[in-house]
């Protein structure tokens, strides 16, 4: 197995892979007592002087975040959390050597709004510590945040401070994490000191703090067998890797607002250069029908400013004079306005079209190497799509177009790039790191998994860029394709709307919306406003055991996000299929719903009725 998969199990269960990354990890205890030591952790961490509420973190918008570690043998752990829910910088109280104080560390803290500072009782004593925490805890420009791992009588080095203070007596890679976890409330709070330290903190002193992000933790938490759940996915990806259906793949499972499974798997080629990681950059092709454009559309429905039954017309007036005038909002988000499926645009270029290199006139860069001509969208694609033909409406023909055209909308309505309104609105408040258009803006390029081997169009292997032709001509950044994200982006995402429309103490969407648009909405489909939908009619689609409840939307790329309510569960799974060349064989394979029944089956076997 291990030259089919990368992982970071060790011994019988796989914490260390679901979440940390460290080449340096201790070796964790295996579920049940991993679990057993959470309680115990759990019920010996105290949180004090908390009266603003600061923790959990609510705000991470333009909050700059930095964790300093202070004699912490495991920051590592600690870390990794806090960047699960965003991106915070690691520094380190060593890296400053034996200097009388650390005012250089303190110094190079002062482009960041919140301090995140990792304390034992064997460190906290010293100086140096106090008057640097000191400092922080006085500043008026940022927040200091302590984390105390020890002896509870060192909180009397602590006992001016005005900033949070996270305490714990256990000092161990279980306590990193549950504490890192309480700082943004992927877990609550409740513990009181049972002894009186100093006049400040005294016995019973402590504030509950609420859960209201992901927790990460174990499969056997939510009674499930961790070993039963990933010898079955780790089965069904071996198929899947050497019956050449996909070169690697990720694959996270959301049971309970708990991320229990996230695990890497192959390769990003099949020459094995790169192994896949759970937290690698995938195009998810349709899935950003979804994770884009749908969820725009359900804000600007929300405000009124989106109207279901309004014609297209109305919002794009470049179609008020071809027969797409009428087709309503709501008839495109069911793919029932008669809409031709695609165009292959790519197959009309002419060698005046696309240069190699890039100039004033030749600026939309398709791949690397490859730049069309400016505006080509707006004055070929756009156009060519208005005037296609057109269908009787009413039935369901599954079309991409109309996805271009709702873009189009919510661009007029945002007044704002669909790229950029989402970002804005949804993926930095939630936290997401990854999520967006044209990754290679943002990110190396070894950190996002690449696609086809183009041959036809390119010629180039797409590293970064959409694999959809035509949304690569649209600049990267079209309705039904173009967006990349990590599992882990998408599981907040996702549990956002499980949530009811709520995470992290902020509200996006009422649960109404939300109900309306998950839920089905035609009289001739399985299908939502949006969003696919379980499908008894074609072979219980998306799986065997999937609810009726089930909602999501699966990707050419080889991806899917399927949220089921009912058991309120989150299966993702991102892969490349589609490298080197397209392939049919992880459908024709059943890959993606094996493993979501395979998930189904751990938690009948974990004793819980589907």
């Amino acid at each position: 197995m291990k030259s089919i998969f990368f992982s970071f199990t060790i011994g019988a269960i796989f914490f260390a892979l679901l979440f940390l990354t460290s080449a340096s990890n201790p070796v964790f205890p295996s579920g049940d007592d991993w679990l057993k030591q959470m309680k115990q952790v759990e019920a010996s961490t105290v949180v004090l002087n908390n009266k603003s509420g600061i923790i959990p973190v609510q705000n991470i918008v333009n909050n700059r975040i930095a964790s300093v570690n202070i004699g912490s043998a495991y920051a590592n752990e600690f870390d990794s959390l806090l960047n699960k829910y965003t991106a915070v910088a690691s520094m380190k109280a060593p890296d400053f050597g034996d200097a009388p104080s650390l005012d250089r560390l303190n110094s190079d803290l002062k482009l960041y709004n919140t301090i995140i500072v990792q304390v034992t009782d064997a460190t906290v004593n010293d100086h140096r510590t106090q008057d640097f925490i000191r400092d922080l805890d006085k500043s008026e420009n940022r927040q200091l945040l302590l984390v105390l791992f020890g002896n509870v009588s060192s909180l009397k080095h602590l006992d001016g401070i005005r900033s949070p203070v996270v305490w714990t007596s256990i000092n161990s890679p279980v306590s990193a994490v549950f504490t890192a976890q309480v700082l943004f409330g992927g877990v609550s709070a409740t513990a009181r000191l049972a002894t009186s330290v100093s006049p400040r903190y005294t016995t019973g002193s402590g504030f509950t703090t609420a859960a209201n992000r992901l927790k990460y933790t174990l499969p056997e938490e939510v009674g499930i067998n961790g070993r039963v759940l990933e010898t079955s996915v780790d089965k069904i990806m071996a198929e899947a890797i050497t019956g050449k259906a996909t070169p690697g793949a990720a694959v996270m499972v959301v049971k309970d607002g708990k991320v229990i499974f996230n695990k890497g798997y192959g390769h990003h080629t099949y020459n094995k250069a790169v192994a896949t990681k759970a937290d690698d950059i995938f195009d998810l092709a349709s899935v950003t029908k979804i994770s884009a454009t749908t969820i725009a559309a359900m804000k600007l429905y929300e405000e009124q400013k989106l109207k279901l039954d309004t014609n297209l017309g109305a919002y794009l007036p470049l179609a008020r004079s071809t027969t797409k005038n009428s087709l309503s909002i709501r008839q495109l988000m069911l793919h029932e306005g008669g809409l031709t499926p695609f165009i292959p645009f790519y197959q009309s270029l002419k060698p005046a079209d696309f240069r190699r290199d890039s100039s004033e006139l030749y600026s939309v860069k398709v791949a690397d190497s490859y730049y069309l001509k400016r505006n080509y969208y707006e004055e070929v694609m756009l156009p060519r799509m208005l005037n296609t033909k057109l269908q009787p409406a009413g039935k369901y023909v599954y079309s991409d177009l109309s996805m271009y055209f709702l873009k189009e909308a919510i661009e007029r309505q945002a007044v704002e790039r669909l790229d950029q309104y989402v970002l804005n609105y949804f993926y930095r408040p939630l936290g997401m790191q990854t999520a967006g258009f044209n990754p290679r803006n943002r990110f190396d390029k070894a950190r996002i998994v690449p696609t086809e081997n183009d041959l036809v169009f390119r010629k180039t292997l797409l590293e970064g860029y959409v694999h959809d032709q035509g949304a690569a001509m649209a600049g990267g950044v079209a309705g039904h394709a173009g967006l990349f994200a990590s599992a882990n982006d998408l599981a907040i995402l996702y549990q956002m709307l499980l949530n009811g429309g709520t995470y992290g103490g902020e509200k996006y969407f009422s649960p109404q919306t939300i109900q309306l648009f998950t839920s089905r909405q035609s009289l001739t489909s399985h299908r939502g406003l949006g969003f696919d939908r379980w499908n008894p009619e074609s072979g219980n689609y998306p799986s065997n055991l999937a609810s009726s409840e089930t909602y999501g939307h699966t990707g050419y790329t080889g991806t899917c996000v399927w949220v089921d309510p009912k058991h309120q569960l989150i299966y993702i799974f991102l892969s490349n299929r589609v490298h080197p060349s397209v392939t049919n064989k992880l459908s024709s394979m059943r890959i993606r719903p094996r493993i979501q029944d395979a998930i189904y089956e751990a938690i009948q076997a974990g004793g819980k009725k589907l």
